[in-house]
């Protein structure tokens, strides 16, 4: 079965045919680090506030360039109005630490024994911070900020996000440069998944097909995530425990994406192996009309939510919802990406961020039947000076879904 590059070839000789691309993205450099650094710091001082604690994760990653996963020791930087970084770590992993650093600072550490809260209070004194606001960054999980407070009660520590979003939701040309690339590969990798589809084929072959794909084109870590539905597992948005193998005219909904210089790609298709009945075409064509109704709300200027309203106007229209009813679309239209797979900003009702340049997030308005199928076609959007512009093109046709 072979219908516009639905089926009709192999694993192997799909992936014998794939050549590297990562290659062609380009790290970030410090100076991009140094420059964020910077524009933070400005914003910290039109806030009035001294001090910015980054947790280890995706946030100290963004602005030091330093990659550490959070864990139960406390592990993150401070950054002080006069441009000075200091670093928090246990003892033993000093060495890692600077291995990793791109922002240089003096990485102050505790021995196992030792309290990191006493550590982190007396940085901000030898400051001459004794009291008053401290930003916090938001993913600072809850037993250190109140040990901290256990330490000292003199400070309030409020959220970050005020100055670390702004920073992070408008993309630089070298970030979306990296986007565009993982993008590209996914894309590619979507296209050969759907050429090895074949009657009892099962979601696990075609997500480790998908995860040594991404590995061909240069991701050594493979898939970053990978979701493969079939049939009435598709009405499910993010999977089923046990899922089906594949069946003559069963839709198929394939989410997937990658990691290339720490930026994520992610995108979706759905489509029908065989031959897509009426109910099947009509709920598919629902749903690029929706996507297509996100794309022309997002305008610079306009709300984060004006986009999803956009959507349930369409959906309503034809008889779905409404709200988050079924049959219909249960959840947001979409989310930011870029360092995390879901970051701000949301593109959800009640969310009055306003889009500008350098924002990038999903146009996924899924629309889900219950106990029959599912659909989600996901591509993602950045907004430049000129408007939205696609990282990926849109599905052409249900059975015909990149366009051949």
């Amino acid at each position: 079965m072979s219908v516009y590059g639905i089926g009709g070839s192999t694993i192997e000789a799909e992936l014998k045919k794939i050549r590297p691309k990562a290659h062609l993205a380009n790290p970030i450099t410090k100076a991009e680090y140094q420059a964020r650094m910077n524009k933070v710091i400005g914003l910290m001082k039109v806030e009035n506030v001294s001090a910015l604690y980054l947790h280890a994760g995706t946030n100290l990653n963004y602005f030091t360039g330093t990659k550490w996963n959070a864990s139960e020791r406390m592990v993150g930087a401070i950054v002080f109005l006069d441009g000075t970084v200091h670093y928090i770590a246990p003892q033993f992993e000093k060495g890692t630490v600077l291995d990793f650093m791109v922002v240089e600072g003096e990485v102050h550490c505790w021995e196992e024994h030792e309290s990191p809260y006493l550590l982190f209070i007396t940085l901000l004194v030898k400051k001459g911070i004794t009291d008053g606001a401290v930003f916090m960054d938001e993913t600072t999980p809850f037993f250190i900020t109140d040990n901290i407070l256990k330490v000292s009660s003199s400070y309030q520590f409020i959220n970050a996000s005020k100055v670390i979003n702004p920073c992070r939701m408008q993309k630089s040309k070298a970030e979306i440069a990296i986007m565009q690339v993982a993008m590209d590969i996914t894309m590619e990798v979507q296209k050969a998944a759907a050429r090895i589809m074949r009657e009892g084929i099962t979601a696990k072959e075609v997500e480790g097909f998908i995860n040594e794909a991404h590995k061909r084109y240069g991701i050594a870590s493979g898939s970053y995530f990978c979701i493969v539905l079939f049939g009435v597992d598709s009405s499910f948005p993010h999977g089923v425990k046990s899922p089906k193998t594949l069946e003559p005219n069963e839709m198929v909904l394939v989410d997937t994406g990658c990691v290339l210089h720490d930026y994520i790609s992610d995108i979706t298709r759905t489509y029908v192996f065989g031959k897509p009945n009426d109910e099947q075409t009509k709920i598919w064509n629902i749903e690029k009309e929706a996507q297509l109704a996100a794309f022309n709300a997002a305008k610079l200027g306009r709300t984060c939510e004006s986009v999803d309203l956009a959507v349930r106007v369409v959906l309503e229209s034809h008889g779905l919802g409404p709200d988050y009813k079924l049959p219909g679309l249960p959840h947001r239209t979409g989310h930011g990406i870029g360092l995390d797979i879901h970051e701000n900003p949301y593109i959800v009702r009640g969310n009055k961020t306003v889009l500008k340049p350098g924002m990038c997030f999903s146009n996924e308005p899924m629309l889900c039947v219950p106990n029959a199928f599912g659909v989600r076609l996901e591509d993602h959007i950045y907004m430049t000076e000129d408007g939205p512009q696609w990282f990926t093109e849109p599905a052409y046709a249900i059975n015909n879904p990149f366009g051949i």
